[in-house]
């Protein structure tokens, strides 16, 4: 693959994340702890590579938390992934934000698996929080991953509230 460039969103992408989260996510619309997220309006980053889009994440600030709303890398195995997930957490550091989170469902195995080998670590559990989710999203599966339900919220965060690390974040 050749070389990955990460660049802030603008509000010329707005189209394009339109389109890939539709393609991703299962319309334009992200619907994660009963809040409703539109992600073209959201700012994130964008992972090019040979002038192609090839991963996107977009978050979520609120006082002194970052959210990661979606992480999307369209070709798995390349760092894709990590590199953006690097780039929330410079981001939020520069923010001044104190915790850097994210909600996966339980039958992502996946993500579960990418982001705790990142640095995240189970803070939460919501059982039964995505029955919520489907009145207002009624796209969500019932069956995700593995042929896994999709019924419970997992909240990951990267907790600084000790210490800090080479790139600004709160050591456990």
């Amino acid at each position: 693959m050749p070389e990955l460039t990460l660049r802030p969103l603008t509000p010329a992408d707005r189209s394009w994340v339109t389109q890939r989260i539709t393609e991703s996510w299962g319309s334009e619309t992200v619907v994660v702890h009963e809040t409703v997220y539109h992600p073209e309006n959201l700012p994130g980053f964008a992972a090019e590579s040979d002038g192609k889009i090839v991963g996107l994440l977009t978050y979520h600030i609120d006082g002194h938390a970052y959210e990661i709303v979606t992480l999307n890398a369209w070709h798995e195995g390349l760092g894709i992934g990590t590199a953006l997930i690097e780039a929330a957490k410079q981001a939020a550091s520069q923010a001044g934000c104190r915790r850097l989170w994210l909600v996966t469902t339980n039958d992502n195995t996946h993500a579960l698996r990418f982001y705790q080998k990142r640095g995240f670590v189970l803070c939460a559990l919501r059982e039964n929080a995505v029955a919520e989710s489907r009145k207002i999203k009624p796209e969500i599966p019932l069956t995700g991953e593995d042929g896994i339900p999709i019924q419970d919220e997992i909240e990951l965060d990267i907790d600084q509230s000790q210490g800090m690390d080479e790139k600004g974040f709160m050591l456990k």
